[in-house]
């Protein structure tokens, strides 16, 4: 055999080995990739993705799509060539397993976790959009999970309004751990409670939970801690004065709140608030209206890009990672709350792009 033929078919072989290796053998990386973008302002397989019944709405144009980020399962061994891929390529980004699943998280677990985030952040968007336009919101300090076989455990239940401590006025969430805490393990604590059927009822009916009952418990140590605890912890829920409904599917996580705090003012506002334009963002939201950072910013900005995007609301403090990758025709907006993004939009909408609050990067 010629020697430049045994060369050649020496060094496919070679490449053929290396291929099945490369294959064959797992990495501890994940991937994350460009997901879905929906607009908040649209419909999702014939269903309006924000349905407000109760108040006057009004017509919308344009797009306000939240965006995700699509990611390898739990379970997923990703294989050497794979991983090379990834790194290689512009629209993925590999990433160490645990950085997406912590302390070996499993993908159910994650799942649950995702969809827990997903429905606060409906939550915090509608109280968020509501405050900006003065509308009450009623919020209620409630348990939002009591844990197996702790004091609490048939005693009090997810759902139950805790009104007070020991006598202490509860005012939010931590209020409650602080008020416990006062105890050493092993003494009694009592909570004034409005029980979760009637606090249920009470919404229902669109009126104030009233009837409240007092429960003992004996608090115990806390794993790792030499602190008091019952075993419950403790949330905020909301009475709304109308009915505001986000129905959106097989999505999970807190960063879309931003996007549905936007469309909610805008349906429940006169004019359009797009002025017709395609804009997409992300972002998490409290109840105030802050808005947070997020993660898998430069994929979320290539698939708002391949959607047809040509503005971002991004998050402040992704901005600079943002700005470090943009993708070509998308300009960034630099988001602090809900009142920033509101303003940036009114001044889109106005064509002066000039006096956008823009991004950097470093």
């Amino acid at each position: 055999m010629p020697r430049r033929t045994a060369t050649m078919l020496a060094s496919t072989l070679i490449l053929i080995a290396l291929l099945c290796a490369g294959v064959l053998i797992k990495v501890p990386y994940a991937e994350m990739s460009p997901g879905p973008t929906v607009n908040t302002l649209g419909d999702v397989e014939g269903d309006p993705v924000l349905r407000i019944t109760g108040h006057k709405t009004y017509k919308t144009s344009g797009n306000l799509n939240m965006t995700t980020v699509r990611v390898t399962g739990a379970d997923y061994s990703m294989n050497l060539v794979e991983a090379v891929s990834g790194w290689l390529g512009h629209d993925s980004v590999v990433v160490p397993h645990d950085t997406l699943y912590p302390d070996g998280k499993t993908e159910e677990e994650s799942t649950q976790e995702n969809a827990e985030e997903f429905s606060q952040s409906q939550e915090s968007a509608k109280v968020a959009a509501l405050k900006e336009l003065n509308i009450p919101v009623t919020s209620h300090v409630v348990v939002s999970s009591v844990v197996k076989d702790s004091p609490a455990q048939g005693k009090l239940h997810a759902g139950d309004v805790i009104k007070n401590v020991d006598g202490s006025a509860v005012g939010k969430p931590e209020d409650v751990a602080k008020l416990v805490t006062k105890r050493k393990p092993g003494q009694d604590v009592t909570f004034t409670v409005i029980p979760a059927k009637t606090a249920a009822a009470a919404e229902k009916a669109g009126k104030e939970p009233v009837g409240t009952e007092k429960v003992t418990l004996t608090t115990v140590k806390a794993p790792k801690e030499d602190r008091a605890i019952v075993g419950i912890q403790a949330g905020t829920d909301h009475t709304f004065p109308f009915d505001i409904d986000i129905k959106l599917a097989d999505v999970g996580g807190p960063s879309a709140g931003l996007m549905f705090s936007l469309g909610i003012l805008d349906k429940l506002t006169p004019g359009q608030l797009t002025g017709g334009k395609f804009i997409a963002g992300t972002g998490t939201i409290d109840d105030d209206g802050k808005v947070g950072p997020i993660g898998g910013i430069t994929m979320k900005l290539v698939g708002a890009r391949d959607a047809g995007a040509r503005y971002f609301l991004t998050p402040d403090e992704n901005c600079e990672s943002a700005a470090a990758d943009t993708p070509d025709g998308l300009t960034l907006i630099r988001v602090k709350n809900i009142d920033d993004a509101k303003k940036s939009l009114d001044k889109l909408r106005a064509g002066d792009t000039a006096g956008l609050p823009s991004c950097s990067a470093s």
